[in-house]
């Protein structure tokens, strides 16, 4: 070593340098346990993220997003619910819906998949996209090359489903891989493989494919950085350069790199995210990378809804896009114009609204389960969610305090003798609610043991639910406007009518379509006998919403009973039913749970809740504002107000 002079020293000295600080490291993570090499893949996560550390030259770019899902519970119908989105129409180069393939099947049958999945405990889904897949006329050969790799890696067959699309800029593939190996037993993937290994596979494969990154790729590339409003690789150099010192110049060895950078911090200095202190001398502002990145989803969150609006409706021209992660204002009401998923991997969606207010709204609603489907054309109210402790919550606290750290019907009974037994089945809710989600606990006796900091955990709670729902949707009519004005019941037309706060309408868009309907409406009322003439509005006369919600029911009950050829029963007041929960029907006036029985079925108010025990035996007594359901047989099953 000692014949090395010079520059090459330098370097090697450097390289020496660099392999300590990166064994000092090694030996740092081998000290603490992280959980990331446990499970298949780790030994060769780690290879692949130390081979590619520096970025070798010339390597195609592919973007690999992982998640795992979890099939128990509501994860079975999510996962059918996500397989038919991703095979929706006009994903393909020709417009048409998408085709499941699989290894070795050009049409795979995504039922068989999940049937054969129906066991499973997880499911892995991943989105694989190559920064220049439009280079690929067909992204299979590419997906299968990759999946075998990770085969080898994995050191298991897997069995996984994938689709292409290409309608948007960047054409993807989204591939669903079961979650157990060869021997049916849990396929446990190493952290390590997953944040390495699939992305340095698929660039590998990509680069063998395409060829190595040209130089006139990468200037082209560097090129569209310059202008572009949204987080770049030139970005992220100067962020890398400004950890080292406060100040960042457009310096570099290469020239036209020199112009790029030169290029960008004007653009940033335009932006108001950089300012030129001294000549040749930047310094960026602290939220530039926040600001750039909320940029970049705002023209994408544009980009798709010029695509998915095109032919549906004319491109609004005073649309607001309520950004990510920013809680919805103030409450909208509107009629749906589409929904679609806003993060396609973590199953976050969005609605688009045209709103009273004449203006389109986007709004991200969170997890698609907890937002139940929505017909087109449905009239919504969309309000902000509050992450707070309910009273119920309080309640719950304070019977437990009094009873030492335990609650249950009776110890809420005999610590308020006032309370009736629907009130108390409201708080029994709660706590199973938060039990699924591991707040609280119930014993084998029935009993709930509640901590001292319930009150805390519950705030807690609520919190991680506001990220999955920022905001509430309530369906105030799943019929559109137009059908609303002639309709026999009580339309949504007719409770705005009656508010004592309607809707502020503006002479625009949506608004403008309620200001006809509801003009239409009140001429119908006067037709029909159920409302007089007072100035420019009607007065409705007594009786009219009964005889209204009447009319539909008996309406409704005639068209069902020619349907499932038995005859229906009219339930009254105070009186109990029991049947198997056979489906919702929706109607202009709300919606309906249909209860059958062997010879007869009955029609009840809908509730939200019994989406979920639809095909089951249900009990309840019927009320004024609704019914009390018991779910299944037993004479003390759970209870739904």
């Amino acid at each position: 070593m000692r014949s090395v002079r010079g520059k090459r020293a330098r370097r090697f000295l450097g390289r020496i340098l660099t392999g300590g600080a990166a064994l000092r490291v090694a030996a740092d993570r081998r000290a603490r346990f992280d959980g990331s090499r446990i499970g298949r893949g780790a030994s060769r996560g780690r290879l692949l993220s130390a081979r590619t550390a520096g970025r070798a030259g010339g390597r195609r770019r592919v973007i690999v997003k992982t998640r795992l899902v979890k099939l128990a519970g509501k994860g079975a119908g999510a996962a059918r619910a996500h397989l038919r989105y991703i095979q929706r129409d006009g994903v393909t180069r020709d417009g048409l819906p998408g085709e499941l393939y699989s290894a070795r099947e050009d049409i795979a049958d995504g039922k068989e998949f999940l049937d054969r999945s129906g066991g499973d405990r997880h499911q892995f889904r991943l989105i694989v996209s190559p920064e220049d897949g439009d280079l690929y006329p067909d992204l299979k050969p590419f997906v299968r090359q990759l999946m075998a790799q990770v085969e080898k890696d994995l050191e298991t067959r897997l069995e996984w489903v994938a689709v292409d699309h290409f309608n948007t800029g960047r054409p993807h593939s989204h591939i669903l891989l079961r979650g157990t190996d060869e021997t049916g037993a849990n396929l446990v993937i190493a952290r390590e493989y997953i944040s390495h290994g699939f992305r340095n596979r698929a660039s590998e494969i990509a680069t063998l494919d395409l060829g190595p990154v040209t130089r006139l790729e990468i200037e082209a590339r560097m090129r569209r950085d310059i202008d572009a409003e949204r987080l770049t690789d030139i970005d992220r150099q100067l962020l890398r350069e400004a950890e080292r010192g406060p100040l960042v110049s457009a310096s570099a060895r290469d020239p036209f790199e020199q112009s790029a950078r030169a290029g960008r911090l004007q653009k940033l200095v335009r932006l108001g995210l950089a300012d030129e202190v001294a000549p040749g001398a930047w310094q960026l502002a602290p939220e530039l990378a926040d600001t750039l990145r909320r940029m970049g989803e705002r023209g994408d969150i544009i980009l798709a809804l010029n695509r998915e609006l095109s032919g549906r409706m004319p491109l609004p021209a005073d649309r607001v896009i309520h950004e990510p992660g920013r809680a919805l204002e103030t409450p909208l009401v509107g009629r749906v114009v589409l929904r679609g998923l806003a993060d396609e991997l973590a199953d976050r969606h969005y609605l688009v609204v045209d709103a009273t207010d004449g203006r389109t709204h986007y709004v991200e609603i969170g997890k698609g389960e907890r937002t139940e489907p929505l017909p087109e054309h449905a009239i919504v109210r969309i309000a902000p969610a509050r992450a707070e402790v309910r009273e119920v919550d309080r309640t719950i606290a304070a019977v437990a305090q009094a009873n030492g750290g335990v609650y249950s019907v009776e110890v809420h009974l005999l610590h308020d003798p006032d309370a009736g037994r629907e009130f108390v089945q409201a708080h029994v809710r709660r706590l199973e609610a938060m039990r699924r989600a591991g707040v609280v606990e119930r014993q084998e006796d029935g009993t709930w043991t509640i901590a001292d900091d319930h009150l805390e955990r519950t705030a807690a709670y609520e919190e991680r639910r506001l990220k999955d729902r920022p905001v509430s949707v309530e369906a105030l009519s799943p019929v559109p406007i137009e059908r609303l004005a002639h309709a026999e019941a009580v339309t949504w037309l007719d409770r705005e009518a009656l508010a004592e706060r309607p809707e502020p309408l503006r002479d625009k868009g949506f608004g403008r379509d309620v200001r006809q309907a509801a003009a239409a409406r009140r001429q119908w009322l006067v037709e029909q006998e159920l409302a007089d003439t007072a100035g420019e509005g009607v007065i409705y006369r007594p009786g009219t919403l009964a005889a209204l919600q009447r009319r539909e029911l008996l309406r409704l009950a005639r068209r069902l009973s020619d349907e499932l050829d038995k005859p229906f029963v009219e339930t009254q007041n105070g009186e109990r039913v029991r049947g198997t929960l056979a489906r919702r029907v929706d109607t202009a006036g709300g919606r309906y749970a249909l209860v059958e029985k062997a010879r007869e079925f009955t029609l009840v108010p809908w509730k939200p809740v019994l989406a979920r025990h639809l095909g089951k035996e249900v009990g309840g007594m019927v009320r004024e504002r609704g019914a009390s359901w018991t779910i299944g047989r037993g004479r003390n099953g759970p209870e739904i107000g």
